[in-house]
């Protein structure tokens, strides 16, 4: 049996974690072809460390699971995944190098966390206007 890579990323509460190995260039999400993946918006976001290696990806099998967040947070954790699997997998540093050119992001978890909601005010930020006269 070939090398078997385990990989994750993280995007506020969304946590996908990818395994890869050599194959025909099958990407699974939570057991479903990544093709169907919908909304089209987060396909295409998952779809992009794929699409900046294309004569990588297609030898290898992805398979990942996602769990948490929203559509966004998960396509977002999901890149993250594939692209740090896909530099791991080939110890490529021509292929770090494109993908950071891109979008940091795809290799490096995003730091940004909820803030919690907080007293006299609707939300995190928004206070209660207060007057005076």
């Amino acid at each position: 049996m070939g090398k078997l890579i385990n990989t994750s990323g993280k995007r506020k509460s969304a946590i996908a974690r990818a395994t890869i190995k050599a194959g025909k260039g099958r990407v699974r999400v939570n057991k479903k072809p990544i093709e169907l993946v919908e909304p089209e918006i987060a396909r295409l976001k998952m779809m992009e460390p794929l699409v900046l290696a294309r004569e990588k990806s297609n030898k290898v099998d992805i398979s990942v699971n996602v769990e948490g967040g929203g559509f966004m947070g998960q396509a977002d954790s999901v890149r993250t995944a594939i692209a740090r699997g896909l530099v791991e997998f080939f110890g490529d540093d021509e292929l770090k190098e494109r993908y950071l050119n891109y979008d940091r992001a795809l290799l490096v978890n995003d730091p940004r966390r909820h803030l919690p909601k907080t007293p006299l005010g609707r939300g995190a930020r928004k206070k209660r206007q207060k007057s005076y006269r």
